[in-house]
């Protein structure tokens, strides 16, 4: 298992490394420098040659990369070429609120999914014909439209929660509980209909394997059998789903935050790609890219200790 986790980290750093690379090299592949950025709309030729000397643009390329790798490893993501915020200050308060969407939005799924799914399995019948219909319209609903109808659904028609707009968890947990119900019921429906299917698929598997016909015949309960034999056999493909469905939700977001006004990473990134500005776009890159390669990680270890073969050499 050590040997697994040691390969699964180096495999990380590596992913990290290779994104930083990649994005680094685009941002300098671009037409527009950071010079012309904080110079600003008009400048002159030698107002943005000056902005580019005093920014280190014109110094050797690997130069530019290990100092800036240097300046990660420190976590220093610099500072932003429109108004000069400090970047990793600004990221870290934005991160949670990309984060808790995705989090209790694949959570919420995850748990309406697998209940709907088993029932689809276990129940068959109209039951489950209705459940696979109801999941499949599901999936075809764009995110934005469910979140339109949910605005005027919980928010313009009976007033539960706030339309737009977001409030810290520090300053109010309820108004924050609030401001990002909509958000994450939306992200959601499409979500637990993706885990609906896959548990029932895996709960439909689990129920023919020839160990759980032994267990019938052993006179094993049948909510024992379901429950506990058949939904661990069927909790790999579903834990495999759920990781790739935060990470899908967690890059994803930019739709979302901005149709209900959410100061979150996708946020962030439109606006910085936007008005050209390098570091902060190079920030939320290296931001997200570290999540996902987390989630990654502790995704794989979750699974390996579900299903010992995964980490077998």
């Amino acid at each position: 298992m050590l040997a697994y986790v040691a390969k699964r980290l180096a495999l990380a750093v590596g992913t990290v490394l290779a994104a930083v690379v990649i994005v680094f090299l685009l941002v300098h592949a671009s037409d527009t420098t950071p010079g012309a950025v904080r110079a600003g709309a008009g400048a002159t030729a030698e107002r943005v040659a000056a902005e580019n000397e005093a920014l280190g643009w014109n110094r050797p390329l690997w130069v530019q990369f290990t100092d800036y790798l240097g300046q990660l490893v420190q976590g220093d993501l610099g500072t932003s070429l429109v108004d000069g915020r400090d970047l990793a200050a600004d990221l870290a308060d934005r991160l949670p609120v990309t984060a808790s969407i995705a989090l209790f939005a694949t959570l919420l799924s995850g748990v309406v999914g697998v209940l709907l799914g088993v029932t689809a399995a276990v129940r068959g019948g109209r039951l489950g014909r209705l459940i696979t219909t109801g999941s499949g319209v599901a999936l075809s609903l764009p995110a934005f439209w469910v979140g339109i109808l949910f605005v005027y659904l919980l928010s313009l028609q009976l007033g539960w929660f706030p339309a737009t707009g977001y409030t810290e968890f520090a300053a109010d947990p309820v108004g924050w509980a609030s401001s990002i119900a909509i958000p994450v019921v939306t992200l959601a429906v499409g979500g637990a209909a993706i885990i609906a299917r896959t548990a029932a698929a895996g709960m439909r598997e689990a129920l023919a394997q020839e160990h759980i016909r032994t267990l019938r015949a052993m006179g094993t309960p049948r909510w024992r059998i379901r429950y506990v034999h058949a939904l661990r056999y069927a909790s790999v493909p579903v834990v495999s789903t759920l990781g790739i469905q935060f990470i899908a939700l967690f890059g994803g977001s930019v739709i979302i935050e901005n149709l209900f006004a959410l100061p979150g990473l996708g946020q962030a990134s439109q606006a910085a790609a936007s008005s050209s500005d390098f570091p902060a776009l190079v920030g939320v890159v290296v931001v997200a890219t570290v999540v996902v390669v987390v989630t990654n990680l502790l995704l794989d270890l979750v699974v390996a200790a579900l299903d010992p073969k995964v980490r077998t050499p």
